[in-house]
């Protein structure tokens, strides 16, 4: 078995907000990954004392706690609780009701006896190759559902963050683990998988650099971290001559991969 992760930050100026981990259980086989894209709040009040990259730790080290140690609970069973431990821990200090309150996308995958189990919430990317070489992207994709006008300005952007019709978040209501796009997969059809956060996938989603299958050939042949320089040069390219692809969006983004191999 292999397993790489790697996550960089987008900005030296700013802590990286995204957060990976994995865990092989010590008892039995199986195991689990999880990556969370810290969601950047815009400049302003949040309603919270504390930072993205403390709630990403926060719930992402209840992810992969209970992802290991609670083979019981299903994977939207496993997110409710871990919002709900981490709402705990900062509810008597910080308006967690404020839309800024802080929040991040997910993915997990845990496997176990013969099935691969996955969660996939809001807009990072999770690719399954299969034994014969094909590779699928799991996607939650109703943010790219929304009209690009609806999220031109944080207000309107804001006013469909977790609510019907919108896209959703994990944040600081349980609630939304049950709007999370899951699945599982016979572990025999499963050789290998990736998760990406936003900022690595701008590989195929934002420079259409090549695919799916060959974004995961990069990962498989040199590593979450060849991905993510590839993306950082063409950035820079991009950037230096005139935005065609980047457009308003920030230069750099926190890019996190995790790549498994069975």
């Amino acid at each position: 078995m292999r397993i790489e992760l790697t996550s960089a930050p987008g900005s030296g100026d700013r802590p990286n907000e995204d957060w990976t981990g994995a865990v092989l259980p010590a008892a039995g086989r199986g195991g689990a990954l999880v990556l969370l894209d810290g969601v950047t709040p815009p400049a302003g009040p949040s309603g919270c004392v504390h930072g993205v990259p403390w709630f990403t730790a926060r719930l992402g080290g209840s992810l992969v706690e209970l992802s290991g140690s609670r083979g019981d609970m299903t994977l939207r069973e496993i997110l409710a609780e871990s919002i709900r431990r981490t709402a705990a821990a900062h509810r008597d200090s910080c308006d967690l009701s404020h839309v800024r309150t802080p929040q991040a996308t997910v993915v997990m995958l845990r496997w176990s006896g013969g099935t691969a189990e996955h969660l996939v919430l809001s807009d990072s990317i999770l690719l399954v190759e299969d034994p014969n070489g094909a590779v699928r992207a799991v996607l939650d994709d109703r943010l790219d559902r929304l009209p690009r006008e609806v999220l031109a300005t944080e207000a309107t952007a804001d006013a469909v963050r977790n609510q019907e019709g919108g896209f959703f978040t994990a944040a600081a209501d349980p609630e939304v683990a049950a709007r999370a796009v899951t699945g599982s997969t016979p572990l025999a059809d499963v050789r290998a998988a990736a998760a990406l956060s936003d900022g690595a996938s701008r590989w195929v989603e934002t420079f259409r650099a090549g695919d799916w299958s060959e974004c995961f050939g990069i990962l498989r042949k040199e590593g979450p971290q060849a991905l993510i320089d590839r993306v950082r040069a063409l950035e820079e390219a991009d950037a230096a001559a005139d935005r065609a692809r980047l457009r308003q969006s920030k230069t750099h983004d926190d890019a996190s991969a995790v790549f498994l191999e069975l």
